[in-house]
């Protein structure tokens, strides 16, 4: 018996092979760097590194690509202009994230715990404090996050989806469980995520099996190929489908597979929650777009019921719940559960506008997003001994911060009316795009009834500008809220809000790109 060697087309992975090398590279600097101080500003160092040089690569492959694209691992992976723009996007919520994860208080907090192995409150994390101790881990467990998100947007596979499934919510996971500041709800906010994650997983890899007992194929197009001869049994085949399609709509945070999302984004560090509302449904949303258009557009009559349900479901139910929420964290959650709603609009009738008007969607949705988090880690309580202590998420809050921080409160409200999709921001035409889809698809009703959901969610975005910006600070409570000025926090605030205006008022550009890169290769290695 002889074992011949596959041969492996690298040049086109060389953008996820950066990331994933430079997360390994940076384990082994956890071993090596031993003085915190130091650790922290190589690991960050590293990551951009990293992440921009990918970044780059992708430019590069993006302007030397030839034809449609290139199939790499026998059809396992394809590299086409729709997966590069994706990876691009996810790479630039990395760059943000990163930035975000090595902000700090002026006292020099940072986000995370210094020792994330121990019981919240314990003497070990006294100490540990104390000492100065650093979780610098989280600088490589984002780049296995993005390194995953980057695969998972590019695999042709079922079997190697689920691999990069798990490669970067591994990594969430374990972030989700280790913010500084109330730590329980924090491990809470993991511990659902991971059960769910766990579950939701389970429910994918079932649907994998089903389509593969059906049609005896995992890659993309020979599922679709065996659907076209028809010779596969229907009812198998269907449940398989369902089950695979469900399995992602958990990662977008669609109703009913959201319950996680209240959870995890108020438990996490926030700059975790920064990254993770971006990109996790980026990664997310080009898996499912891939799918549907690759390998189960054969069954857009049996599957359309779902999307119809789960887009309505999650515009109305996201919608409602955040309307009456008092935390600022669990509202943008809820916000994140309706805006699920939103993408699954544009999924009806699987029109080739989609492909187009998606990635500008999660591109105005995560830059907002990222935006919005970051205001949030700025505005902190105040202790009774005078210093400044945890994040400041009630509602009544932030009543006044117009008057003690303009323009953190002008940027806020920005990435509000964009989340609202009020015209002149990139929210506005993020949906207009996507609506657009829908309704070349024959949803009309379904963007009748996202018009109305938009306009009802105006009412909790606007809510809180009017807090910031009508309301003033409550008798006595003037000296309980500090407002920070982390560099690395602002710097973030300032890209996103700038690109959010960008994006709102000359959008030709990047629609431009985007609708270069609205073509699916498909594999011929069936």
């Amino acid at each position: 018996m002889t074992f011949v060697t596959p041969e492996i087309a690298w040049a086109p992975l060389a953008p996820i092979l950066i990331v994933l090398v430079a997360a390994s590279a940076a384990i082994l600097i956890e071993a090596f760097i031993r003085t915190p101080a130091t650790r922290r500003i190589v690991q960050l160092a590293v990551a951009l590194i990293a992440l921009v040089g990918a970044l780059g690569t992708a430019a590069v492959q993006w302007a030397l690509l030839e034809g449609a694209g290139t199939v790499v691992m026998d059809g396992m992976i394809t590299v086409d202009r729709q997966a590069l723009a994706w990876q691009s996007m996810i790479l630039v919520f990395g760059v943000l994230g990163m930035i975000l994860f090595a902000a700090r208080t002026r006292a020099g907090e940072e986000a995370f715990t210094p020792l994330g192995s121990t019981a919240p409150g314990s003497i070990e994390e006294t100490l540990a404090r104390r000492k100065g101790l650093q979780l610098t881990e989280v600088f490589p467990l984002g780049l296995f996050a993005v390194g995953g998100m980057m695969l998972f947007t590019s695999v042709t596979d079922y079997i190697f989806l689920f691999v990069a499934l798990e490669v970067f919510s591994l990594p969430l996971y374990i972030l989700v469980a280790l913010s500084r500041r109330r730590r329980l709800l924090s491990q809470e906010g993991a511990l659902k995520y991971f059960l769910l994650g766990a579950f939701s997983s389970a429910i994918f890899l079932f649907g994998a099996a089903l389509v593969y007992g059906a049609t005896a194929h995992t890659s993309y197009s020979a599922v679709a190929y065996a659907m076209e001869l028809g010779g596969a049994n229907d009812a198998l085949l269907v449940t398989g489908a369902v089950l695979i399609v469900a399995g992602l709509l958990f990662k977008i945070g669609a109703v009913p597979f959201h319950s996680w999302t209240p959870d995890a984004y108020q438990g996490a560090p926030t700059p975790v929650t920064a990254f993770m509302a971006a990109a996790t449904k980026a990664a997310a949303t080009a898996a499912l777009l891939r799918i549907m258009y690759t390998s189960l557009h054969p069954l857009e009559w049996e599957l359309s019921w779902l999307f119809w349900a789960a887009a309505i479901a999650s515009m109305a139910l996201g919608t409602v719940l955040a309307l009456v929420q008092t935390d600022v964290k669990r509202m943008l959650a809820y916000s994140s559960v309706a805006h699920a709603g939103f993408i699954l609009v544009a999924f009806a009738g699987l029109e080739g506008e989609a492909l187009s008007a998606l990635p500008f969607y999660l591109l105005a949705y995560g830059l907002a997003s990222i935006g919005a988090f970051a205001v949030v880690t700025q505005v902190r309580e105040r202790t009774e001994d005078g210093s400044v202590g945890a994040e400041a998420v009630r509602l009544g809050q932030w009543a006044g911060l117009g008057k003690r921080s303009p323009l953190l409160a002008g940027a806020m409200s920005l990435f509000l009316l964009s989340f609202a999709g009020i015209p002149l921001t990139a929210g506005f035409v993020g949906k207009f795009e996507a609506f657009s889809a829908a309704i070349a698809g024959g949803g009309w009703p379904l963007v009748l009834i996202a018009v109305i959901a938009s306009a009802v969610a105006a009412f909790f975005y606007v809510r809180l500008v009017v807090l910031m910006f009508l309301t003033d600070v409550p008798d006595g409570a003037e000296d309980d809220i500090a407002v920070e000025d982390s560099p690395l926090a602002r710097l973030v605030i300032w890209v996103t809000a700038v690109a959010t205006v960008l994006l709102g008022i000359l959008p030709a550009g990047v629609l431009g790109l985007f609708e270069d890169a609205a073509v699916l290769l498909v594999s011929l290695g069936a």
